[in-house]
C-alpha cells in the first residue's frame, strides 16, 4: 500500500498540485471566472501566484511602506505623500534620481523592476519650472509608485538609461518636448519633431501656432518648411458699448 501511494503521488504531483492551487485561487475570488483561472495558470504566473490575486494596499499600507523607503533613504528623499487615487508618490532631490531609482529596483523589499514612463510638467511660476515624474512598477508585489523631482532649464538630470534601458526613448521626448538635458544619455537627440526644429513645444511659453508652417508646394512639387506668416488686418478693440455714447459723469 505504501508502494502504491508513492507511486501514485510521483506521477500526479503537478496534477495535485494545480488542484492546491486552483482551490487557492477559486475561493479568493467572489465570482469564479475559467478565463481568470488559465490566466493564473501561465507558466509565468506560477512564481507570482501569491502576490497578484485579488491584491489592494490600504492607505496605512503604503504610508508605512513610503516610510520605510524614506527612513532607508533620509539623503534624498525629501517627502512621502499619497494622491486622491490613493496611489503612492516620492518627492526627491535631483542628486538622488540614481541611487533611488537603483534601491527601488535591486532590494528585495521593493522589486520595482520595470520603469513604465517618465513624464514631465511645466510650471513657469516655479523657481524649478520643470517637474519630472518617474512611474515604477513592481510585478512581484503587484504595485507601482512615482517618484517626482525638479530642475529648471540651466540644470541638467542625471540618466536613468543606466538602470532601465527603457528610459532612453522617454528622456529623449522629454529633452525634445520640454528641452531638459540628461547626463550620460547614450543618445540624446529629437524624436518627434523634425530635423532643424526650433524650441520646445510642451514649454508653456512655446506659442500654439509655432514658427515654421509645412506646405506642399505645386511650383517645386514638394513638401516645403517655411517660417509661419499670420495675416491679419489691424482691429481697434474698445471696452466701452458702442450705443453709449455719452458717459452718466458727463455734463450736459
Amino acid at each position: 500500500l505504501y508502494k502504491t501511494f508513492t507511486t501514485f503521488f510521483k506521477k500526479n504531483l503537478q496534477y495535485l498540485f494545480m488542484i492546491n492551487i486552483s482551490l487557492r485561487f477559486f475561493s479568493s475570488l467572489r465570482t469564479p471566472s475559467p478565463i481568470r483561472f488559465f490566466r493564473y495558470f501561465s507558466p509565468t504566473s506560477f512564481a507570482l501566484y501569491n502576490a497578484t490575486v485579488s491584491r489592494s494596499f490600504s492607505s496605512n499600507q503604503l504610508t508605512t511602506y513610503g516610510s520605510f523607503v524614506q527612513e532607508m533613504l533620509p539623503r534624498f528623499i525629501q517627502a512621502i505623500q499619497l494622491t486622491n487615487c490613493n496611489e503612492l508618490e516620492v518627492l526627491i532631490h535631483p542628486d538622488g534620481i540614481i541611487p533611488v531609482l537603483m534601491f527601488l529596483r535591486d532590494n528585495h523589499n521593493c522589486q520595482f523592476s520595470q520603469l513604465i514612463d517618465i513624464t514631465a510638467l511645466d510650471i513657469p511660476t516655479k523657481v524649478y519650472r520643470f517637474e519630472v515624474v518617474y512611474i515604477l512598477l513592481s510585478l512581484h508585489f503587484n504595485s507601482r509608485i512615482r517618484i517626482r523631482t525638479y530642475t529648471n532649464e540651466l540644470t541638467a538630470l542625471d540618466s536613468a538609461t543606466i538602470i532601465y534601458n527603457s528610459a532612453n526613448w522617454a528622456e529623449r521626448e522629454i529633452w525634445d518636448m520640454f528641452g531638459i538635458f540628461f547626463n550620460d544619455h547614450p543618445d540624446l537627440r529629437r524624436i518627434l519633431t523634425d530635423y532643424g526644429f526650433e524650441g520646445h513645444p510642451f514649454r508653456k511659453d512655446f506659442p500654439l501656432s509655432g514658427f515654421v508652417e509645412v506646405r506642399y508646394d505645386d511650383e517645386v512639387k514638394r513638401v516645403v518648411c517655411e517660417p509661419l506668416e499670420l495675416s491679419q488686418e489691424f482691429r481697434k478693440f474698445e471696452i466701452f458699448s458702442p450705443w453709449d455714447q455719452f458717459s452718466s459723469q458727463s455734463k450736459l
